[in-house]
Formats: C-alpha cells, structure tokens, sequence
C-alpha cells in the first residue's frame, strides 16, 4: 500500500461509526503498539485505547467526515499531511511507518 492510500485508510479510521469494522481496519492501517498524540490526547497506545477516544469523539463530529486535503512531505518513513474535518476543522498529522503500517501519530489542530 502506498504512502496515500495508507493516510486515507488512516482517515477511514476516524470516519467508521461501527466499532467492530473500526478495530478491524485499524488492525490492518495501525501497527498494534501504535502511538497517537494530539493537543487533547497523550500518548494513547495501541488500537484499543484510539479505537476509544474516536468512539467518544465522534459524536461531537455530527455527519461531517475527515478528508485528505494534502500530502505534504514524505521522507525516510515519515510523511506530513493535511486532513479537513468537514469545513469546520482544518489538521496537521505528522505519521512514521514501520512495516508497511502506521507505527505514530502526532496530530496538530489548526
């Protein structure tokens, strides 16, 4: 899977409202001892604990869907990105990989 298809399975992620199809796509995107910080989040460990926090955070989201805006770096199994939620939240993500998987998250809010 290539750089870009495996930030917009990432995005998936976040947009699954089913927490049974959410843990299985995370198992497939994210390594299982995955790292994810925000503003809001410290060092959440592994798909359950994400899996979690996106549960109790969509509701907030109402109908509205991450989104891809741009990718804006790669380099040595790291990549920058741009994410729009809906037309209300605009992001930053910064993710390393390690084996062909998300390995660290580290979310910035605009």
């Amino acid at each position: 899977m290539n750089t870009d298809n495996l930030i917009l399975k990432y995005l998936d992620v976040w947009n699954d409202r089913d927490d049974a199809a959410r843990m299985t796509l995370m198992k497939s995107v994210l390594t299982d001892d995955s790292l994810y910080t925000d503003p809001d989040n410290a060092g959440l460990r592994g798909h359950a604990e994400l899996s979690k926090m996106i549960g109790k955070a969509q509701p907030s989201f109402g109908d509205l869907l991450f989104t891809l805006d741009t990718v804006i770096s790669t380099h040595h199994d790291r990549a920058l990105f741009a994410w729009r939620l809906g037309t209300v939240a605009t992001g930053y993500d910064v993710v390393e990989f390690s084996g062909g998987r998300i390995s660290r998250i580290i979310g910035f809010f605009v």
